[in-house]
């Protein structure tokens, strides 16, 4: 069996195909095979982000609140005195 490729470099390659076909078609809007190569680049890029928003959504406030106490800190430490 072929090993499974990342998403990003499936959507890379669907991106490069796509800008490909339009500088050379003559009408890209009248291209079936162009229309196809772009749905599935549309479909890829679709799953790429409710993938990142489920992580996220999954992640809980466990971001949100890491974020925070790195700022909290770095606002409570006071600055060292300026050697003079």
């Amino acid at each position: 069996m072929a090993e499974k490729t990342p998403a990003n470099t499936d959507e890379m390659r669907l991106q490069k195909k796509v800008r490909e076909r339009v500088a050379g078609a003559k009408n890209p809007e009248g291209d079936a095979a162009l229309r196809a190569l772009h749905k599935r680049l549309k479909r890829v890029q679709r799953k790429r982000r409710k993938q990142a928003i489920r992580l996220k959504h999954a992640m809980g406030n466990k971001a949100g609140k890491a974020e925070k106490t790195e700022k909290a800190e770095k606002a409570e430490k006071p600055a060292a005195p300026a050697a003079g």
